[in-house]
């Protein structure tokens, strides 16, 4: 006869081997799901750009269907160490796009992702020469359409879509999302928007702003970073390399340059919650040098400086998830869809003409 106590024994394990088994399904489930939510209708190649004496490491997204030529729309990073996809944030991009016929073409930037040189060493105009490089590579490929190539570039690509339209004639649209328009301006809105954010005091803020003017009067007369180090003690993360890429590009300003975008469809993307770029400014500077019908202007009050839903990048744990099983989600109401809309409508026009 079974004791009361074994019984007990075979029960508990039973229940905890039904626990497991129901961890184990859910965990299988739950892979599933994110290898399901990052699967994208795309077909993607890795491609090596020859153009002009570089050698750029990318990647060609275009439609599941069809052998092209399909119109191309060519990403152009912002700031920072970024790869082709960068790290899967494109993705959903191309999948929108290429919803709407249009195949993508992104890069590693230099010395990303065992790229040949350092994108700390490049100037704006570099990164112009660089794309006009891609473009024309792209325009020898029988699957595009070398008359319907557009630009997509954010943030700090804003200093640098308006120099690929001017080297450019035939770039046929560009899209530009959270662009800067002052590189000095829109350093110093930066930083007093992340004090605010932070609660700094008035004399944390003071501080900031004397740190910040030394560095700037540094810049002006071309110190080496030593001297930077020197007369700032703590440098904050400014490394050497970067403060040579500062130095190469703190004059920045896209007002010269913006002019060449005006034969084209423009669509500016702006966000509510920018704590990178004034929005107010940027918006000001579109209109007044981009006037006419051309220019769309798309705001999402709910979105950050990279288009993600506020609300989602605000807490780390849901972006996390977000990012791993619903990556479409991660950015503001309407915006794949809005910029999906803007491509279709440049192909209708282009198509009309």
């Amino acid at each position: 006869m079974t004791s009361a106590r074994t019984t007990r024994r075979r029960r508990a394990v039973r229940a905890v081997l039904a626990t497991l088994a129901a961890l184990t399904v859910l965990a299988a489930g739950l892979g599933g799901l994110v290898v399901w939510q990052n699967t994208y209708d795309l077909r993607e190649e890795a491609v090596t750009v020859r153009h002009g004496g570089r050698t750029l490491q990318g990647v060609l997204a275009r439609p599941k269907t069809g052998r092209g030529p399909f119109p191309l729309v060519v990403f152009v990073h912002g700031d920072g160490p970024v790869d082709a996809t960068h790290d899967g944030f494109y993705r959903p991009l191309w999948e929108s796009f290429a919803r709407a016929g249009h195949a993508s073409l992104s890069w590693n930037k230099p010395g990303v992702g065992g790229a040949p040189g350092d994108w700390l060493d490049q100037t704006m105009d570099d990164r112009a020469a660089e794309a006009a490089d891609a473009i024309a590579w792209a325009r020898q490929r029988p699957d595009v359409d070398g008359r319907r190539i557009g630009l997509w570039g954010a943030s700090q690509a804003g200093w640098v879509l308006p120099k690929i339209a001017a080297k450019d004639p035939g770039v046929a649209f560009a899209i530009a999302v959270s662009p800067a328009v002052n590189w000095l301006r829109q350093g110093r809105y930066n930083l007093l928007a992340e004090l605010r954010r932070d609660g700094a005091s008035d004399t944390e803020v003071a501080a900031a702003l004397r740190r910040r003017e030394t560095g700037l009067d540094l810049l002006a007369r071309g110190a080496p970073y030593e001297e930077y180090v020197r007369a700032v003690g703590d440098a904050q993360g400014m490394t050497a390399a970067r403060w040579r890429f500062v130095s190469r590009n703190h004059t920045a300003d896209a007002s010269a340059d913006l002019p060449a975008l005006r034969r084209m469809p423009v669509l500016l993307v702006l966000a509510g919650h920018d704590v990178n770029v004034d929005t107010a400014e940027t918006e000001a500077a579109y209109r007044r040098l981009l006037p006419g019908p051309a220019l769309r202007v798309a705001h999402y009050p709910d979105a950050t400086h990279g288009l993600v839903d506020h609300a989602v990048e605000s807490s780390s744990s849901r972006l996390i998830l977000t990012a791993l099983c619903a990556p479409r989600s991660l950015f503001a109401r309407g915006f794949l869809a809005d910029q999906r809309d803007f491509l279709a409508s440049v192909a209708g026009a282009g198509a009309q003409r």
